[in-house]
């Protein structure tokens, strides 16, 4: 549909939709005639800032420096620090032969060229880690700072730091100057040509298409199937039966609409998808549509009943009189157990299980991405999504990477643009560059029911006019943390435990939000921990729990599988794919067409 739509006037914080909210919603601002041009002010800051809002930053760093100022102990604590690591720095001036005292952080690897090592260059690098370290004993925690305010400040500094890191300058960086030498500055004139190629890609809004041997349902994507059901919201996705015979409960899994599902199906040999069809399981999977601004109206409970539930409705129908395993992956998972808990408040008895893979449905400690998050952030991205109806793909991606930006901002950027190196294309890449667009509404109800009021688990979280609880699951549950995940730390991940009485499975994988998750067979370096604990047992915490808890070499998937077998209801000959007689005849080969759309 390519009209032009007026720009609702909304209010300045949007309600919960009628199905969807608390049993009592918060009192909202009062509208202002003028409110609208407020708002569209609002807008194109958020765009100029990147839909930062400053606001936040200048709070903290104003809490920061106000605690400390009087906090004379503090100060002569840091002094000493100070002049601590400038003695070390100087130490090492006066002899480069002794060890450096500061090393990078684990996942900074600017300084892993071998030249850093050599004089002057190390000296340089040892000053700028020492720095780091200095700003990272002054932001700890203070007596009467806001905790959020010390991260706050603490992720400023890293950002400036990073900015003035010396691996970014050519003229003192060891590797570039090697490189420039030995290229005759060929390097330099071929990043030269992939800034102008970036830069004119991010003003353009352009993405380059797929490399060879990463084209989506060819080389990524590709387990056969069909999809079997399509609304405007989602397509679903039954993957072709790889065995005679399957166990009886099938599996529906619900991906993050805020990523593609083909992260779960990416190359054949690392697809989950491929691996449970293989290990004889149905599969079913969402595939959400990639939402315009004529979508903006999309809400939470759209997402819940158009997407989780009529997949349930469809998959219950293709395979009649048996329970399914439900999974959700990252915010999938978020609404999985929002969609769980209402139908066992509603007496709905159709899943067999429930596995939750690097999903929060606690957000008190939600990492990070809880450093962008209050209320004038929050209306800032309002103000942004309510002028183009999205939240877009740039927007999200650029959070993010600052989370990690020494490695993907910085370190990516010395090497495109003064080494000259073209990204190495890899699976994962391709479909990290694949984003997608949030619709107004539901992101705005999502950010402010879940992450800033934290209602799921504070018993303020009501669907159609009733508040639901999660501690009304009786089906049994599989949870997955991920050791490095600084979207859903697993901490945070863990906290199911403590809001769920049911019998549960916890795991703590090794690797991150999506790279703990591809742990398939056979990936060299894995490990894991796993634990059970049964119906109405005593709570314990993540710390106490990690302490006791074995590490295990290898991948979580075939005890998983395992446990999905346990849970699958015995074999029986593989179900048809779509059920024509009941309208749900194949419409086109998997991956479909809603997984293309740009």
């Amino acid at each position: 549909m390519n009209r032009t739509r007026k720009k609702p006037e909304l209010p300045a914080v949007p309600p919960m939709n009628a199905g969807l909210g608390t049993a009592v919603d918060p009192p909202h601002p009062p509208e202002h005639p003028h409110g609208n041009l407020d708002r569209a002010a609002g807008a194109t800051m958020a765009r100029l800032a990147g839909g930062v809002s400053a606001h936040a930053f200048l709070e903290a760093w104003s809490d920061w420096a106000q605690h400390l100022a009087r906090a004379p102990g503090r100060q002569l604590e840091l002094a000493e620090h100070a002049q601590r690591n400038m003695l070390k720095v100087a130490a090492l001036a006066a002899n480069p032969a002794n060890a450096p005292p500061f090393a990078p952080k684990p996942y900074d690897h600017r300084f892993d060229h071998a030249g850093w090592q050599t004089w002057p260059f190390q000296l340089w690098q040892q000053g700028f880690l020492a720095m780091q370290d200095w700003w990272d004993q002054a932001t700890e925690p203070m007596r009467g700072l806001r905790p959020e305010d010390a991260e706050r400040t603490r992720f400023l500094a890293r950002q400036t730091l990073d900015v003035l890191s010396p691996s970014n300058a050519p003229l003192i960086n060891p590797e570039i100057i090697t490189e420039t030498v030995k290229t005759g500055g060929r390097n330099l004139t071929e990043g030269a040509a992939h800034f102008a190629h970036d830069a004119m890609q991010t003003l353009t809004g352009q993405r380059d298409p797929a490399p060879e041997g990463y084209r989506i349902g060819v080389d990524l994507a590709c387990t056969p199937g069909q999809v079997v059901y399509r609304n405007d919201l989602m397509e679903l996705i039954q993957y072709t039966p790889q065995t005679p015979q399957v166990h009886a409960r099938p599996i529906l899994i619900v991906p993050a609409w805020i990523m593609k599902y083909y992260i779960l199906d990416l190359s054949p040999e690392n697809s989950m998808v491929r691996y449970l069809v293989g290990q004889g399981f149905t599969v079913f999977m969402i595939s959400w549509t990639n939402p315009t601004a004529a979508q903006r109206d999309l809400s939470l409970e759209d997402y819940r009943k158009r997407g989780v539930m009529a997949a349930l409705d469809a998959v219950t129908a293709i395979v009649p009189d048996t329970p399914v395993q439900a999974v959700g992956y990252c915010l999938g998972g978020t609404i999985l157990a929002i969609a769980a808990a209402t139908m066992a408040r509603d007496g709905d008895t159709r899943l067999a299980s429930v596995t939750l893979m690097a999903a929060q449905v606690d957000f008190a400690e939600a990492g990070e991405l809880l450093l962008f998050l209050d209320e004038s952030q929050v209306a800032f991205l309002e103000d942004m999504m309510w002028e183009q109806g999205y939240l877009d793909r740039p927007q999200m991606a650029r959070a993010f990477a600052a989370i990690r930006a020494e490695d993907l901002i910085w370190t990516r950027a010395v090497q495109r643009y003064f080494l000259g190196r073209e990204d190495v294309p890899t699976d994962i890449g391709v479909w990290l560059s694949d984003t997608t667009r949030m619709p107004a509404l539901m992101h705005s109800q999502y950010l402010r029911g879940l992450f800033l009021e934290n209602r799921l688990t504070a018993g303020r979280f009501a669907v159609e006019g009733r508040v639901i609880a999660l501690k009304d699951l009786s089906v049994p549950l599989f949870v997955i943390g991920t050791e490095t995940d600084h979207i859903a730390p697993w901490r945070s991940v863990y906290k199911t435990q403590l809001f769920t009485d049911g019998d549960l499975t916890f795991v703590l994988t090794k690797g991150g939000h999506n790279s703990g998750i591809l742990s398939e067979p056979g990936h060299k370096g894995r490990h894991y921990r796993m634990s059970h604990r049964p119906a109405r047992a005593l709570y314990v915490g993540p710390d106490a729990w990690l302490a006791e808890a074995k590490a295990k070499s290898g991948s979580w998937w075939p005890d998983w599988a395992g446990w999905l077998a346990a849970q699958g209801g015995g074999l029986m000959d593989a179900p048809s794919v779509g059920a024509a007689d009941k309208g749900l005849a194949p419409i086109c080969p998997a991956p479909g067409t809603y997984v293309l759309q740009p």
